[in-house]
């Protein structure tokens, strides 16, 4: 690719997304990779419908090369997608004052069995079990947004163990088959890392996770706070002298220990009620080998909220926020739904179940673009509306450097 060639296509490019751009992927060495980064991103903010490479580089306003050069800047360009990202969350959280961070599950379908990290998978939305790819998206919600800025993908079966098909992959060695619970916490370890990125609470939901307390001790042994919806089958200690194990779901049931709460919630149609919430009168801790004050005394609060119309099971948190108001607490718990209203906006705005690639780079070259798509979008666009768009890449590429 000329010089000539590189400075008209970036030539129709507006000034906001060349300043996104060059902030965002500062870390990118090479001039090319800036140059095709600039044309992913916008082909991802400006195509319709399904988001492959091939649909991408059909837009009109991207010059003939564009197929070539796109598929080789997601999936065989060498670039360092964990800088990326990182720069990308100290954007987002320097848009609006940071409110929690929160992880969200994504399976993504696939009808063949090539594509990296495909397995059959239980799908909580839909009940089934998929043949597809098990992601795991960091988001971090403000008082405004909720930002995708990590991805993880989970390695099972023949993954792990089949260095031939690793190797086709290019996974990289230490990337080995761990549990959901796992991936978490190597989120939270990232960022508890960086001392720029904002400590913000934790909210998750882990009634679906077989070891809910050693995600928790994870987190306790980071130091960061959570608010977590749990099974009422979780196990918790109700004494720090004469420790009683008991699930909570039993805890809640006895009387005498549970406090109402006036917790008032305004509907939408503009009308105040009172929501039924319960508290624990005292605190409990989690049953475990407790090795260190941390992760093995910490002290949590346990919150219950039952259907009003006794149709449903009741829910139930705990939380290291022991001294915050129920209604804080609560609140908090919006940063989940918002994380998945999220999710629903990448499926079907931004591609991330549209990666055709077959490699574990490329997957994950695709997913950073998605993130920064939608960053952009939200940064220069009012929520849900269509942003002011920047012009597109309009000259003629003739070939991606190799």
């Amino acid at each position: 690719m000329s010089s000539s060639d590189v400075r008209a296509a970036v030539a129709g490019d507006s000034a906001r997304l060349q300043k996104f751009t060059s902030e965002i992927f500062r870390t990118l060495d090479r001039p090319e990779q800036h140059r095709w980064a600039r044309a992913y991103l916008w082909a991802l903010l400006h195509v319709p419908g399904k988001k492959t490479t091939r649909r991408l580089a059909r837009a009109e306003e991207l010059p003939p090369a564009a197929a070539h050069g796109l598929h080789w800047f997601i999936n065989a360009s060498p670039w360092a997608w964990e800088p990326v990202r990182r720069t990308l969350a100290l954007r987002a959280s320097a848009s609006a004052a940071p409110f929690a961070w929160t992880v969200a599950e994504l399976v993504i379908p696939k009808s063949g069995k090539h594509s990296v990290g495909v397995h059959p998978w239980p799908d909580a939305a839909s009940g089934r079990t998929v043949n597809g790819q098990r992601a795991v998206g960091l988001f971090l919600v403000t008082g405004t947004y909720c930002f995708p800025v990590d991805w993880s993908l989970v390695l099972s079966g023949p993954w792990e163990e089949d260095r031939q098909l690793r190797r086709r992959a290019r996974i990289p060695e230490p990337e080995t088959a761990q549990p959901v619970g796992s991936h978490v916490l190597d989120h939270a370890a990232g960022i508890a890392g960086e001392a720029q990125l904002p400590n913000a609470p934790w909210v998750l939901d882990l009634t679906r996770d077989d070891d809910a307390a050693a995600v928790l001790a994870g987190l306790a042994r980071l130091r960061l706070d959570v608010v977590c919806e749990i099974d009422q089958g979780q196990v918790v200690l109700t004494s720090t002298h004469s420790p009683t194990a008991i699930p909570v779901g039993e805890l809640m049931e006895v009387r005498h220990a549970r406090r109402p709460q006036g917790v008032v919630r305004q509907s939408l149609d503009g009308r105040a009620g009172r929501v039924p919430v319960y508290a624990y009168a005292g605190t409990v801790r989690l049953p475990g080998p407790g090795t260190d004050d941390t992760s093995g005394s910490r002290t949590y609060r346990v919150l219950e909220r039952p259907d009003p119309e006794g149709r449903q099971a009741a829910r139930y948190w705990i939380t290291s926020l022991t001294d915050r108001r129920v209604e804080e607490i609560l609140g908090l718990v919006r940063a989940r739904a918002a994380a998945l209203t999220t999710i629903g906006t990448l499926r079907e705005r931004f591609g991330v179940l549209d990666f055709e690639g077959r490699s574990f780079p490329g997957w994950h070259h695709h997913m950073t673009m998605a993130c920064a798509a939608y960053v952009y979008r939200y940064l220069y666009g009012a929520p849900g509306a269509v942003p002011q768009a920047p012009a597109p890449p309009s000259a003629e590429l003739t070939e991606a450097a190799s």
